[in-house]
């Protein structure tokens, strides 16, 4: 989300009057490459980017092919085959084994189109998604859209469209199933080719807790393009200059469930360093639908707060089960010093979220990105909340 968000601001930054722009998206990937489905870059005529669509083999040329889009005004879609090594039409013999499919359209201050979807997308708390015509016909034009949220509910579509009636049972299920793919659809006068793109909101950090070693957490999730709350009941914990990209909220230990939104994406992580914070904070997310609770210190200091709420009465299967609960928290990289132990504490979030394990990449069975056995497409999976989805439709 970080970098949709970068993404956004150069748009709003462009002097249309000097310059011309252009919006580059991945919309199919197949066999191998560097970015999935739902990469994208914004470009200026310039020569200059903002995001990217590869590891920097195919900006260049994605530059130049751009600019005739930006004067014709009309959307293409390039293909770049990589599964030569020797193929040096690109300048350079990328070897990624990949077959790659870029959408790209002009954006003007009469055609901010994409850019309208994006900013909503980006406002989101919540999973929503987007259908995008990138092979169309005279009924359908190539880059109409349409966005759904999590309840199907359409919050934007392209005036005139017939896409609505289309892909809107398309796009429920791509939620449902919490993944991104490309369909065809059939119209009266032929087929049009869609993607159908799943956005997740950025992660919702809670870190109770304000001390020195929540500073490089706080600033680290901030690069991440997360939505950051430091939350403590000690003012002198919370300066501003502390924490100067993140939410600060003063709130009691008692008071938590009343004052603190927890979202579909949050994730809270305690590291107030105070067992008896940390077990009021416990006893409140407990019932919550948080799904990350990570706790800084110890096993042995987490299995006091266990005892203590079982004592108590609390049910602890509730943290047990699901993976919600990690501690000691973070991944095993050996992490020493505050930065160390942020960098462990944010990866092992980002791997929850994305149903990853954490561990060495060459030691993966399987692909790296998630791929489709029948059709070796690449498709973007998300994993967090599913259960909560399921327990409500009854499944």
């Amino acid at each position: 989300m970080s970098e949709l968000k970068k993404i956004i601001s150069a748009f709003e930054s462009i002097d249309f009057d000097e310059k011309k722009a252009a919006l580059a998206t991945v919309i199919k990937v197949e066999g191998s490459s560097y970015r999935s489905p739902g990469a994208r870059m914004h470009i200026t005529d310039n020569g200059r980017w903002v995001g990217s669509i590869s590891g920097g083999c195919l900006e260049g040329d994605a530059l130049r092919k751009s600019r005739k889009v930006m004067l014709d005004g009309i959307p293409e879609v390039v293909t770049y085959d990589t599964m030569d090594d020797d193929n040096n039409r690109l300048g350079v013999g990328l070897g990624c084994n990949g077959i790659i499919h870029v959408l790209l359209e002009p954006v003007s201050i009469e055609n901010i189109g994409p850019f309208s979807y994006l900013n909503l997308i980006n406002g989101q708390d919540d999973i929503s998604a987007m259908a995008t015509v990138f092979k169309g016909n005279s009924l359908v034009n190539t880059g109409e859209r349409i966005l759904i949220n999590n309840s199907g509910e359409v919050l934007k579509k392209d005036e005139y469209s017939l896409l609505e009636d289309l892909v809107v049972n398309d796009l429920i299920s791509a939620i449902g199933k919490r993944r991104s793919r490309t369909i065809q659809v059939s119209t009266d006068i032929g087929q049009i080719e869609v993607f159908l793109e799943v956005f997740e909101p950025p992660i919702d950090l809670l870190v109770f807790g304000g001390g020195f070693d929540a500073q490089p957490v706080s600033g680290l999730a901030n690069q991440m393009g997360w939505s950051v709350t430091i939350i403590d009941e000690c003012a002198a914990h919370l300066f501003p200059i502390n924490f100067p990209t993140a939410n600060i909220k003063a709130c009691d230990r008692s008071e938590v469930s009343k004052n603190v939104n927890i979202k579909p994406y949050s994730a809270a992580v305690l590291m107030s360093h105070n067992l008896n914070y940390d077990y009021e904070v416990l006893t409140q997310l407990i019932d919550s639908n948080i799904s990350y609770i990570g706790i800084l210190g110890p096993a042995k200091r987490t299995d006091k707060l266990m005892a203590r709420l079982e004592k108590e009465g609390f049910d602890t299967k509730k943290l047990v089960q699901n993976n919600r609960l990690h501690s000691p928290i973070g991944l095993d990289i050996g992490a020493d010093t505050p930065e160390e132990i942020a960098l462990s504490i944010i990866s092992e979030i980002k791997a929850r979220f994305a149903g990853r394990s954490g561990g060495f990449l060459k030691y993966r069975s399987g692909p790296i990105h998630n791929k489709d056995q029948r059709t070796g497409e690449v498709f973007k999976q998300v994993y967090i909340n599913q259960r909560y989805q399921k327990q409500e439709s009854g499944a």
